[in-house]
C-alpha cells in the first residue's frame, strides 16, 4: 500500500491573504500620517482665517467740527460697537493724512447736497471695502449722491493690491523648502558653515523673488533693493529656524515649518485680511508673526515713502536670531548624539575584546 504526502507550498507562491497584514496597516498610518495633519492643518488654518472676515474696531473718523459732527461718530459708534471705532476730524486734509499715516481706515464726510468716502486701497482693499460698505448705507438714509476718494489707490500694475502678499507666500514656500534640503546637506558642517550656506540661500531666494515682483511685474514700484535686503532677511529667519529644528524633529521638520510658515503665517499677515478683519487668534499672530511683518514693511516701502517701519525690522530680526540660536542648540544636540554613538562603539569593542582575551 503506498502513502502520499502532499508537499507544502512553499511561501514564495503561497495564495496572498484577503485582508493584508497588520504591519501594513501600521506603515500605511505612518506614512500617511503627515499628508492627513497637513490636510487637516491646511483646511483649519485657511477656514479658520478666511472663511467668514467680520469686522472688529475698524479705525474710521467723521470729518466735521461742533456738537453735530461728535453725535453723529457716537451714532455710528453706538450703533455697531463692536464692528467700529468712531472718532472725528476737522477737516478732510486731516482724514487723508491719517490715512496715508494707516492710523484710518475711512473717513466720511457730509453736507447738504453730498457725501464723501476716504480710502485707502493701497493700505487695504479689503478694508476700503468693508469700510465703504459700513457707510454706504449712511449716506443712503441721508439722500446723498456718494463719492469715493481713493487717497492711496494701488498701482495700474497690482490691481488687487496683494502683489506684495503673493511674492511673501513665494519667499515662503522658498524659505522653509530650501531649509529642509540645507538641514541634510549641511548637517555634519561647522555651525559657521551652517549660518553661511543659510545666509546665500536666502540672498539668492530673496534675489528670485524680487526679480519676478519687480523687473519682471513691476510690482515693488522702484524700491527692489530694499526690498530684497528685507526679503533676504525674512527668508534668513525661516531657513536658519528650519535647519535648527531639523536634528530635533527629524521627518517631522516639514510639517512643523508648513504649520509656522503657511497655516500661521500666510494667514495672519493681513495680505488678504487685514488685522481688524481677522478672526481673535489670527489677529493676535499678526502683532508678532514675521509674515506680517515684512508685509508691514515693505507696504510701507512701496505705498507710502518716508513711513517708519523700524519696529517691523525689529520683528524681523528677532526672527532671525531665534534661528541662529536653534541652529546653535541642534549642533550641540547633534555633537551630544555623536558622542553617544561613539561611546557605545567603544564600549562594544571593549566587550568583544574582553570576549577574546578569554
Amino acid at each position: 500500500m503506498s502513502t502520499h504526502r502532499i508537499a507544502p507550498v512553499p511561501p514564495s507562491i503561497a495564495r496572498p491573504r484577503f485582508w493584508p497584514a497588520a504591519a501594513f496597516w501600521k506603515s500605511l498610518g505612518s506614512h500617511l500620517l503627515i499628508p492627513l495633519f497637513l490636510a487637516g492643518g491646511m483646511a483649519l488654518a485657511y477656514l479658520g482665517a478666511f472663511h467668514a472676515p467680520q469686522p472688529h474696531d475698524i479705525p474710521v473718523a467723521i470729518v466735521g467740527e461742533g456738537p453735530a459732527a461728535q453725535v453723529f461718530a457716537q451714532t455710528l459708534n453706538d450703533s455697531a460697537p463692536a464692528e467700529l471705532d468712531v472718532t472725528t476730524v476737522k477737516t478732510a486734509a486731516e482724514a487723508k493724512r491719517q490715512l496715508t499715516d494707516q492710523k484710518l481706515a475711512a473717513a466720511y464726510q457730509a453736507d447738504a447736497t453730498h457725501a464723501t468716502i476716504f480710502v485707502s486701497t493701497a493700505a487695504s482693499e479689503t478694508q476700503s471695502s468693508a469700510a465703504e460698505k459700513l457707510f454706504l448705507p449712511v449716506a443712503y438714509q441721508q439722500h446723498l449722491p456718494v463719492t469715493i476718494d481713493d487717497v492711496h489707490p494701488v498701482p495700474t500694475d497690482d490691481g488687487t493690491g496683494q502683489g506684495l502678499f503673493f511674492l511673501m507666500v513665494a519667499l515662503s514656500v522658498g524659505g522653509y523648502s530650501s531649509a529642509i534640503a540645507l538641514a541634510a546637506v549641511t548637517a555634519k558642517l561647522a555651525v559657521g558653515w551652517r549660518i553661511a550656506v543659510s545666509a546665500a540661500t536666502a540672498l539668492v531666494v530673496a534675489g528670485i523673488g524680487s526679480v519676478v515682483a519687480g523687473p519682471l511685474f513691476h510690482v515693488l514700484n522702484g524700491n527692489e533693493w530694499s526690498i530684497w535686503l528685507l526679503a533676504s532677511l525674512y527668508t534668513f529667519g525661516i531657513i536658519t529656524i528650519g535647519v535648527g529644528l531639523h536634528p530635533f524633529l527629524g521627518r517631522w521638520t516639514t510639517p512643523a515649518l508648513t504649520l509656522l510658515f503657511v497655516m500661521l503665517n500666510v494667514t495672519s499677515c493681513g495680505g488678504i485680511f487685514p488685522q481688524d478683519l481677522q478672526p481673535a487668534f489670527f489677529a493676535g499672530l499678526n502683532t508678532f508673526w514675521n509674515g506680517a511683518a515684512w508685509l508691514d514693511a515693505v507696504r510701507a516701502l512701496t505705498y507710502f515713502p518716508g513711513q517708519a517701519f523700524g519696529f517691523d525690522g525689529l520683528r524681523l530680526a528677532l526672527w532671525a536670531t531665534a534661528g541662529l540660536g536653534l541652529i546653535g542648540l541642534g549642533h550641540l544636540l547633534t555633537v551630544r548624539r555623536r558622542r553617544a554613538a561613539d561611546d557605545t562603539v567603544a564600549a562594544t569593542a571593549d566587550e568583544e575584546a574582553a570576549v577574546v582575551a578569554a
